[in-house]
């Protein structure tokens, strides 16, 4: 007899870009109980190549497709244009599908309410795919903070750097059409954000400077982001297309010490290679990649590299599986993420304004 568990989760991938090919539908095939049963382009070229890597899943043009063969899938996972992100959630919902969205979450601290309304009224999980709450870097820093290694934390650096001198013609996420939620805030800084809540909670003031400095460009490309918590804890957050050489990853700070690393996650760039998470060297870096602890401890100075935690992308779609299989816990939740909705409408002002914003005590559920 075939029960709930033992059941094949049918996945709808909806766009098969970089978050979709790259990202998405190899988590998905690496996960035991779940396939990919659909591909949605309408790029011809992105069509060949989807047959070519899923010769078993349908190959279809639009997510009206999807909605009208809705009986024939489970999960639908959308990484698609951030203007379509809620619209597509809502309606996935409603026809029966559980739903992944690819971040952020939507364009909109109200969109992301009715999205999350919605999945209360029809009882279909939806979820948000921050997988960088699983790189090495961020679970490192986690577990020095869980371990209360630095004594209370002052101060968190968190960057995230590229060098793309040109913007992309003709691509959404460069549009200044604020329906599109393109620019840096939205893409590198939904994930510095969450990270940042999950480390400490509630925010408290915002501060942001959005800059436009290519030629030709339309959208924030070197971004900063200033976070007073409630706790007290001051974290910094930048990322940039801007920058010829990357900074610092992570620094963070505590009364007892101090943690920092260069080097980004290497789970990026083992996917691009065709790198896959049963391979032995999934989410590992080597030791001259590690990081470094300096701390005072029993009135000695220690000052150490510390082993990085394997960066661990595949936990997510795993914890997707048994929240839809057997009633476990999402691995990002949506309350969490409209926290990080109100941070990013925050900092919109806060720039545009030129001055701290306050957040209201009538925030979402924290991320701790």
């Amino acid at each position: 007899m075939t029960t709930q568990s033992d059941k094949t989760i049918r996945v709808a991938l909806l766009g098969y870009g970089l978050a979709g090919s790259v990202f998405h539908a190899p988590l998905v095939t690496a996960t035991q109980g779940m396939k990919i049963a659909a591909i949605v382009t309408s790029n011809p070229e992105r069509q060949q190549q989807a047959k070519k890597d899923f010769p078993n899943a349908v190959i279809l043009n639009s997510a009206d497709d999807v909605w009208q063969r809705a009986s024939e899938f489970d999960l639908v996972v959308l990484a698609t244009p951030n203007k379509t992100h809620a619209p597509f959630a809502i309606k996935a919902m409603e026809l029966g599908l559980h739903v992944v969205i690819d971040k952020p979450m939507a364009t909109s601290v109200e969109e992301a309410k009715s999205v999350v309304e919605v999945s209360k009224k029809t009882k279909r999980l939806v979820t948000i795919f921050q997988n960088r709450r699983w790189d090495n870097d961020f679970l490192t820093v986690k577990k020095i903070v869980d371990e209360n290694k630095l004594g209370p934390i002052t101060r968190f650096e968190s960057r995230m750097d590229r060098f793309r001198p040109q913007p992309k013609a003709q691509a959404w996420r460069e549009s200044a059409d604020p329906n599109e939620a393109g620019g840096l805030l939205f893409d590198l800084g939904s994930h510095l954000i969450d990270q940042a809540l999950v480390l400490f909670g509630q925010p408290k003031t915002v501060y942001a400077e959005m800059d436009i400095r290519r030629p030709f460009a339309q959208v924030d490309d070197d971004t900063f982001i200033a976070i007073t918590f409630e706790n007290g804890v001051r974290a910094h957050l930048s990322a940039s297309v801007v920058a010829r050489i990357p900074g610092q990853r992570i620094r963070i700070s505590g009364l007892h010490g101090t943690y920092e690393k260069w080097g980004a996650d290497p789970e990026e760039d083992a996917l691009r290679a065709g790198m896959r998470p049963d391979d032995p060297k999934w989410g590992k870096e080597p030791k001259e990649k590690w990081g470094r602890i300096a701390i005072t401890k029993d009135d000695q100075e220690i000052d150490q590299i510390v082993e990085s935690v394997d960066g661990a992308w595949e936990c997510y779609y795993t914890m997707v599986r048994d929240a839809i299989t057997k009633g476990g816990p999402l691995p990002v939740n949506p309350q969490d993420v409209i926290t990080a909705m109100q941070v990013i409408e925050a900092a919109k002002k806060s720039a545009k304004q030129k001055q701290v914003v306050e957040l209201s005590g009538a925030l979402a559920t924290s991320c701790c």
